[in-house]
């Protein structure tokens, strides 16, 4: 099955990557892609409420957020409000919109290690770790989120990559050699998202969960 996708990403150091995914998705895929391309307009002059209402009509109809995961996202004036718009049910006329599955592709930078790393646990198994101040404060708070935590070790406490935590992080390589299946898993998180305490806005005063 073919979903629609949204990509989130800071312009000045992503869009590259960006660019790179679109090509990646497939035919099919990329036909059903609703946010910016290499064509788009250029909206750095639009008025802020203007942005939004384009970024809101990209978004609505998508069902799952592809997000960047670049060095300087945090400095993005858009990527946290545009994760929790997909975040939210939002209603349009007679149509209620569902919260979409999201995903997080970590940029490589010349790799990924300036964001994951890997740590060794004390029973001596070693497991992915990530820096996650990097990280927009919406995608820190649902990560490890799965309310009945399924360990991928019992003994270290680790959980599964792809559905441990709402928003699964994955290597630009990884996602770039099979982005259906990271996009399929983020979909399928979303239609089972009673399973995950979901946080659909934060801010330093306020906390939204579901």
């Amino acid at each position: 099955m073919v979903h629609k996708t949204f990509i989130s990403y800071k312009y000045s150091e992503a869009r590259d990557l960006r660019d790179k995914i679109i090509h990646h998705l497939g035919v099919d895929q990329a036909k059903y892609y609703e946010g910016e391309t290499s064509e788009s307009p250029n909206l750095t002059n639009e008025k802020t409420e203007s942005i939004r209402h384009l970024l809101k009509e990209m978004i609505y109809d998508t069902s799952v957020m592809i997000v960047i995961i670049s060095p300087n996202m945090k400095q993005s004036n858009w990527i946290d409000w545009e994760i929790e718009y997909a975040l939210k049910s939002i209603k349009h006329g007679n149509h209620t919109s569902h919260s979409n599955g999201v995903v997080g592709v970590i940029m490589n930078d010349p790799d990924e290690s300036w964001f994951r790393y890997t740590e060794k646990k004390p029973d001596g198994d070693t497991c992915y770790a990530y820096n996650s101040e990097y990280a927009c404060r919406i995608i820190n708070a649902n990560r490890f989120n799965q309310k009945r935590k399924q360990y991928a070790c019992e003994t270290c406490g680790t959980t599964d990559s792809l559905t441990g935590s709402y928003i699964s992080f994955v290597t630009e390589d990884d996602f770039i050699s099979n982005p259906k299946r990271y996009i399929d898993n983020a979909f399928d998180k979303s239609c089972e998202i009673d399973e995950y305490e979901i946080t659909k806005y934060v801010d330093k005063n306020h906390m939204e969960t579901l």
